[in-house]
């Protein structure tokens, strides 16, 4: 399940933040987090890359497997879905 933070939640978390930190530190913090996401989405895209390589290696075809799952995947969506529906 995917929960999603309206406005009013990150206000109130950065109040929190600027509470407990200060106004000076905020800037640091959020330069750090920021470095942080950009490590993580590096890291991932590389992850990505080494098995695509790998796949191509193997002589298998990436684009195939990936439309078979996202076949499958709405196949079990429209299951999962009428089943959700029902009472």
């Amino acid at each position: 399940m995917i929960y999603f933070i309206s406005g009013a939640e990150l206000v109130f978390v950065f109040f929190i933040i600027l509470l407990v930190f200060g106004a000076d530190r905020v800037p640091e913090i959020a330069r750090t987090i920021g470095k942080g996401m950009r490590q993580v989405r590096n890291a991932t895209q590389d992850i990505k890359d080494e098995i695509q390589k790998s796949a191509e290696k193997q002589g298998l075809d990436t684009d195939q497997i990936e439309q078979q799952i996202r076949e499958v995947k709405d196949e079990v969506e429209d299951i999962a879905g009428s089943i959700k529906r029902k009472p």
